[in-house]
């Protein structure tokens, strides 16, 4: 199991709609709106670095409102 956080940019005004449409999406565990740099932190999983790239690519930076995500994976040292 691969788990991610993505840091999201959004249009202005954006970010709550932004992290209430991507809760609903499959493999997103958490999507909460913040405020400092990013406006919605996500944390996601998937099965393997490959699943959570096309989690990414075709799901969340499907929605409309994004401007810009960095994906962080979690690692266990």
């Amino acid at each position: 199991m691969v788990q991610a956080y993505i840091l999201i940019q959004t249009e202005v005004g954006k970010a709550a709609a932004v992290a209430g449409e991507i809760s609903g999406i499959p493999g997103v565990t958490q999507a909460e709106d913040v405020t400092g740099p990013y406006d919605v932190i996500v944390r996601a999983e998937a099965n393997n670095v490959d699943e959570l790239g096309k989690l990414v690519v075709a799901q969340i930076q499907a929605v409309e409102g994004i401007t810009r995500t960095l994906t962080c994976p979690i690692v266990h040292i």
